[in-house]
């Protein structure tokens, strides 16, 4: 029984060592640049502008592909979630009915964008050569859609 006792003192003494030093954590600041702007949206959007454009030279877009290319972007920009959307306040205040209706129609209005998406992707996919569309393949499971399963987190959080 002594030995109970003294496990839970050591554990204890652990806990409240580290809870003593969240707060000296908390005031270092972000360890990596990407933390410090990963919502700021014009930092986002210098990101996102910067991927199109390594997919774009992946892809070897010629000129007569130029405008599907700009389309299929236009597409994949008008389903981006909009910052400011989400009042994380009021969704904390609501009673776990209404809560769960909310989540409920996030996930659809998600699932809408994602067939937008998945139907711009078709369209653009198909003026693609083989060798292209292999490219794509291989880089598109990365293109677009990260960044929209990390806002779906931030969302639910």
């Amino acid at each position: 029984m002594k030995t109970l006792h003294k496990a839970f003192a050591i554990g204890a003494a652990i806990i409240s060592f580290g809870v003593a030093a969240l707060p000296a954590m908390a005031e270092e600041g972000p360890q990596h640049q990407y933390a410090a702007t990963k919502f700021d949206p014009v930092k986002m959007q210098e990101r996102m502008d910067q991927h199109a454009k390594r997919m774009h030279d992946a892809l070897k877009i010629t000129p007569a592909q130029e405008g599907a290319w700009q389309a299929y972007m236009s597409a994949m920009k008008s389903n981006m979630p909009q910052r400011g959307q989400f009042d994380r306040a009021a969704f904390k205040d609501m009673p776990a009915p209404q809560r769960m209706e909310k989540h409920i129609e996030m996930a659809k209005a998600h699932i809408a964008r994602m067939e937008s998406n998945l139907a711009a992707t078709k369209t653009f996919y198909a003026t693609l050569t083989p060798e292209q569309q292999k490219v794509f393949d291989e880089k598109a499971s990365h293109f677009g859609h990260r960044e929209h399963g990390r806002m779906m987190q931030h969302h639910s959080q």
